[in-house]
């Protein structure tokens, strides 16, 4: 049985979570947010006191780590670390920058890999990430590039971490995200780049209906 993807890889503040969880609703698919993985990583890491340099340290970690997600009926979602909630917590930007710098080694990625491909369920699933669809699933159904300046990502990411109660200056968010654009974009394995076929979305100065109805468009005429 053929089991239908669309991949949404973009960098941070993109809108990849916020839009991916919009198609799956309309379309009554599964999720993947691939990137809260490497998030969740990270923060068990720090949590414990290891070495995020150290590569074989944080690949050995991954097996004893309880990761669960509990999707709600208005598309937001908690992610529980060994019964622990902690939605919250792994969004801030330290964490981001630290599941970037995480994200480079390759023994890291492929135990995740694993992981991240035991998500597809029927009737389809929509995954987003960084590689998903240069690397996760390079056989998706369609494959999306969604970008948008780094003054747009700055401000959508600053928003979303106030709404958190985060208190945090919009220029260090601006500041953060530039570190992760050069770490996703300079890693030797998987970087951010588009697929060779994928479509390029500039969401920019576009609402996420539109952004969400453009991309399930292309799905219907991918078929």
């Amino acid at each position: 049985m053929h089991i239908p993807i669309i991949t949404i890889d973009g960098p941070s503040g993109s809108g990849k979570g916020t839009i991916s969880r919009k198609i799956a609703s309309i379309l009554g698919w599964k999720t993947l947010d691939s990137g809260s993985l490497y998030r969740i990583v990270a923060f068990a890491v720090r949590k414990l006191g290891l070495d995020i340099n150290n590569e074989s340290i944080v690949k050995n970690l991954i097996a004893s780590l309880i990761i669960s997600f509990d999707a709600a009926n208005d598309g937001k979602q908690t992610i529980f670390l060994n019964e622990e909630n902690i939605t919250n917590v792994i969004r801030v930007e330290n964490c981001g920058i630290d599941a970037s710098i995480i994200a480079r080694y390759s023994s890291v990625r492929a135990e995740l890999m694993v992981l991240q491909r035991s998500f597809v369920e029927a009737p389809g699933l929509v995954a987003d990430g960084r590689d998903m669809g240069t690397f996760v699933f390079p056989r998706a159904n369609l494959k999306i590039f969604l970008t948008a300046s780094l003054n747009e990502r700055a401000k959508r990411r600053h928003k979303q971490l106030k709404d958190l109660g985060n208190n945090v200056s919009l220029t260090a968010v601006s500041k953060d995200i530039s570190i992760r654009d050069k770490q996703d974009l300079e890693r030797t394995h998987a970087p951010l780049v588009p697929a060779s076929d994928a479509c390029i979305i500039d969401s920019s100065d576009m609402s996420i209906l539109e952004v969400s109805e453009e991309i399930i468009e292309l799905y219907k005429h991918s078929n």
